[in-house]
């Protein structure tokens, strides 16, 4: 008989424990990203820079971006001190991965950016402007990964 009050009040502690506890998972949280990127296109385009994402829950890390794609497009473009909103997530880790995108840019000597990518329930609106001479559309895949992490081949 004691083994069983015991044992029900360790289940009513632990219920009202989690009660009281503010699970990790149950908020939301918006994050933005500050970012340099430079590149070059002659029917492939590919892209690399970095920059930081903040969260507004306090987290925050430098990252790598990578771009790369096809379609027609040619010219040089470096976009500095731009910027971009993610949608609203569970944890920072949320950020980091393959983003499918496509792009229409244009430019000459004042190059500027806009686009939005996606990767599964989360998204990437940003842009900025910068230096070059670029025209085109493209269709491809931006990184986003954390820096000092390893990359893996696929």
């Amino acid at each position: 008989m004691k083994s069983i009050r015991s044992r029900a009040a360790a289940r009513v502690a632990l219920i009202s424990l989690i009660a009281l506890s503010h699970p990790a998972w149950g908020g939301q949280t918006k994050c933005s990203l500050k970012y340099s990127i430079s590149g070059w296109s002659a029917g492939y385009a590919a892209a690399s820079g970095s920059g930081t994402v903040t969260c507004d829950n306090g987290q925050s890390a430098r990252v790598s971006l990578r771009a790369k794609g096809g379609g027609l497009t040619a010219g040089k473009s470096k976009i500095v001190n731009g910027s971009g909103t993610f949608s609203e997530v569970a944890d920072i880790g949320e950020l980091y991965g393959t983003y499918a995108s496509a792009e229409a840019h244009a430019g000459m000597v004042g190059s500027s950016s806009a686009q939005v990518v996606t990767k599964g329930n989360v998204s990437l609106a940003f842009s900025g402007t910068g230096k070059g001479v670029d025209l085109g559309v493209t269709f491809g895949e931006f990184v986003i990964a954390k820096q000092g992490a390893r990359r893996t081949r696929k």
